[in-house]
């Protein structure tokens, strides 16, 4: 039997929709440019600006313990040692010194950010109070002149290569013009070995001063680079990741997109199917008809869904719920999806909280169940329940667990122990979107045999008013 004469027309319309390549290429383009942003946000990260503020705190500190030495080192050459020196004017650039810290203190305090200019000015004021002090106690024969090496290596270790040459060649020119200009120092008529010694206990000292001062800033400055490095290192992860996602996003929307024509078009043909007499007479394939027009809207929930948590049609996805309300359809929806009456749920929640239900959140609890029931068919259980102010299921099974390697890299893309290419998404959009609602996912292994996945999720995120942005 020809079927009704509108059923051509019907399907020409369905399968010539002149927007669905105007919306796949309005999508691609969105999400295309909140990727460009994400870089953009990556790249301005304030990571050396707030690693630069240590290291000055950190020239700070090693001021004040040069200023410490200092005192202490013109006291005992002075009053012990029966050297004389011109206490006045040294005095005079150690509360120099003290100025500038307390300075440096309060402007650091109110500055956005510190730069590679103005460590250098820092250091080079250190070079030049330093300076200023051999001058005054014998010049390039002060056994402390080695101090140049302390700040020429903190350069080297702080500045980019330009500024550390610049560095470099003050501190050369300040030892240079030391050799030539300075005040002697008036030793003590002393035999000329007790004087050798007193030479060689100052370079000693000096040479202890200098190995110390380095192992401990030198160390702290290492340890604030390597924070920032894990630091850019997470960004650039976290970048990855999103740009991951962003493309998968893509071709599950645009894969999503041409599901809808031919889906459209088995629709008309069951519809057309159901009113022709000779098929609906018979019992069996009403039957048959039945089923597929399920398995059809089954179809068509499944495109939708991915759209939705695509972020098109956002306001179809989400409604007023509560915490219980939306957990239990969750459960009777899954158990009804899959056929399956091996979950168990327990609901320890307590008192009721209005929420917001989102179906990309829900998507999310649909990909742990089926991955647990996968591997545990015979037992699956559920558990809500409250801490604080999070909402947290935990999904447990009875399966072989997770392998260890899998358990350090959770949320890795591509990490599965199904074997299989392309596995491992799964767990890894999960633990994306709880993020993005300001949760975690962690996961572990059951002594004896099976895992639990806790999916921890702040109530304020959910609630109405809450924002979510997928």
């Amino acid at each position: 039997m020809p079927p009704p004469a509108g059923r051509d027309q019907m399907l020409e319309r369905s399968s010539n929709r002149p927007d669905d390549g105007n919306t796949y290429g309005e999508l691609a383009v969105t999400l295309q440019s909140q990727a460009d942003a994400r870089s953009e946000l990556v790249g301005a990260a304030p990571t050396d600006d707030e690693t630069n503020r240590k290291n000055m705190a950190l020239l700070i500190q090693l001021r004040w313990t040069a200023v410490v030495g200092q005192i202490v080192t013109i006291g005992g050459v002075h009053f012990w040692l029966g050297i004389p020196l011109p206490l006045t004017r040294m005095g005079a650039v150690i509360g120099a010194l003290v100025l500038l810290n307390v300075s440096s203190l309060v402007w650091v305090r109110h500055r956005a950010a510190i730069t590679n200019n103005e460590l250098l000015v820092a250091l080079m004021l250190d070079v030049a109070a330093l300076t200023a002090q051999l001058y005054l106690s014998g010049g390039a024969t002060n056994p402390f002149t080695s101090l140049f090496l302390l700040q020429v290596t903190l350069g080297a270790v702080l500045l980019d290569a330009r500024s550390t040459w610049s560095l470099v060649a003050l501190s050369c020119a300040s030892f240079v013009w030391l050799t030539m200009a300075y005040r002697p120092l008036n030793l003590p008529p002393n035999p000329l070995s007790e004087t050798y010694t007193l030479t060689v206990t100052g370079m000693l000292l000096g040479f202890i001063l200098n190995a110390v001062l380095l192992v401990v800033f030198v160390t702290r400055i290492n340890r604030n680079l390597r924070e920032r490095d894990a630091h850019l290192a997470a960004l650039r992860q976290h970048a990855a990741e999103q740009d991951h996602i962003v493309r998968m996003g893509l071709l599950a929307s645009g894969a999503a997109h041409e599901l809808g024509t031919p889906l459209a078009s088995l629709s008309v043909i069951l519809s057309d199917w159901r009113r022709m007499p000779d098929l609906a007479a018979d019992q069996e394939l009403a039957e048959d008809l039945t089923e597929m027009e399920t398995s059809l809207q089954r179809c068509k929930t499944i495109v939708t869904g991915i759209l939705v948590s695509a972020g098109e049609a956002r306001g179809e996805g989400s409604s007023p719920t509560t915490v219980t309300a939306f957990v239990t359809a969750l459960v009777e929806e899954w158990r009804d999806a899959r056929s399956a009456r091996t979950l168990y749920f327990v609901n320890t929640f307590g008192e009721d909280v209005a929420i917001v239900s989102d179906i990309a959140l829900k998507q999310v609890i649909f990909n742990v169940l089926d991955n647990a029931y996968e591997v545990s068919r015979e037992w699956v259980e559920l558990v809500a329940e409250r801490e604080g102010d999070n909402l947290v299921l935990s999904i447990s099974d009875r399966g072989p667990g997770f392998a260890p390697e899998m358990l350090a890299q959770l949320g890795k893309p591509y990490q599965s122990s199904k074997g299989r290419a392309g596995g491992g998404l799964g767990l890894f959009l999960v633990v994306n979107v709880v993020r993005k609602l300001g949760g975690s996912v962690t996961a572990e292994n059951h002594r004896k045999r099976g895992a639990t996945v806790r999916l921890t999720l702040p109530l304020a995120t959910l609630a109405i008013g809450g924002s979510f942005d997928a």
